[in-house]
């Protein structure tokens, strides 16, 4: 653009605009589910047992079926009901017969599936713990692969 008849220059990119404004700390806690389960189970909170199964399923479509990776069958996933100060204690199990991993990443939770749950092998069963601080609703999906 052009003002007072001297050319302005302008950095457009998203990552520019973000150094501009003195840039971001990314923080990501790690308290909720810094060990084992076992810690949080044994906390004596109220504990909210969330076992699922991953599985692929083909669906019908309109343009055809489509392959779907699922939990417990469900699209969308079971729905899990907790109050605020409850231990979750997700598992995630792969059948033997399965053809891919699965993984799970809770967003209540408010950490990283990896290194607590991440790809769970064929034929195995991951869980993760953690306290369910924050209300609200949030949502859960497979974090497929590490």
């Amino acid at each position: 653009p052009q003002v007072g008849g001297s050319v302005l220059e302008a950095e457009t990119s998203p990552l520019a605009k973000v150094a501009t404004m003195g840039g971001l700390e990314l923080v990501m806690p790690e308290a909720y589910a810094s060990g084992p389960c076992a810690d949080l189970l044994d906390s004596g909170r109220p504990v909210v047992n969330f076992d699922v199964t991953g599985e692929s399923v083909t669906l019908p479509s309109l343009s055809g079926d489509y392959s779907a990776m699922t939990f417990s069958g469900q699209i969308p996933g079971p729905t899990l009901r907790v109050t605020q100060g409850d231990v979750v204690h997700m598992t995630l199990t792969i059948p033997s017969d399965e053809v891919t991993q699965h993984g799970n990443d809770m967003h209540a939770s408010q950490m990283s599936a990896v290194p607590y749950m991440g790809a769970v092998n064929i034929g195995e069963t991951g869980e993760y713990c953690f306290i369910a601080n924050v209300p609200g609703v949030f949502k859960y999906h497979c974090s497929g692969v590490n």
